[in-house]
């Protein structure tokens, strides 16, 4: 496992955009997978792996980059490592980007679930309020903790491995018709 982690941090400070964006779009799958198996006790005969495909894209092609970015926006916003500079980060981060991106991401998927625009927006009406008060109950104390003691690079790394057990609710709630 040691070995396993080295090679990992060799290869993100190397191509640290690429394997954030990889890792995250993996860990949004793993999600997906935990989700299907364990929250909707769909056995492997009945896993969507067409599901499970879509939602490795949108953390490809959306979770990745824009968390990535978000950091390092974030980063120049706030600066210093202090307890109370990782407070501030952990306000603006949850007041400012979390509800926007959770927003963003239930309507991608929603659109890629094949929902028309009046369905999506009923969708989002439906379960935007509930994912928004559990990500407040999760979220806060990891980010205080990941703003502090976690080296830029690591952050992403650091938010998806709490994100797989957020992955997991996120992509059931975003896939619950």
């Amino acid at each position: 496992m040691a070995a396993l982690w080295r090679s990992y941090q060799a290869l993100m400070n190397k191509y640290p955009w690429t394997i954030q964006i990889v890792t995250a779009g993996s860990l949004v799958g793993v999600g997906d997978v935990i989700s299907q198996q364990v929250f909707e006790r769909r056995g492997l005969a009945h896993h969507n792996v067409q599901r499970t495909a879509k939602m490795m894209s949108i953390g490809f092609f959306f979770v990745g980059p824009v968390v990535g970015s978000w950091y390092k926006v974030l980063d120049r916003l706030v600066i210093g490592g202090t307890k109370s500079a990782a407070m501030k980060k952990m306000l603006v981060d949850q007041v400012c980007f979390a509800p926007c991106f959770l927003g963003a991401f239930l309507c991608i998927s929603g659109a890629l679930n094949g929902l028309t625009v009046e369905e999506n927006v009923s969708k989002l009406k439906r379960d935007y309020p509930d994912a928004l008060i559990s990500n407040y109950y999760l979220w806060p104390p990891v980010q205080i903790a990941n703003f502090y003691f976690i080296p830029l690079q690591h952050r992403l790394a650091v938010v998806q491995i709490v994100a797989v057990a957020w992955n997991s609710y996120l992509t059931w709630k975003a896939n619950k018709m």
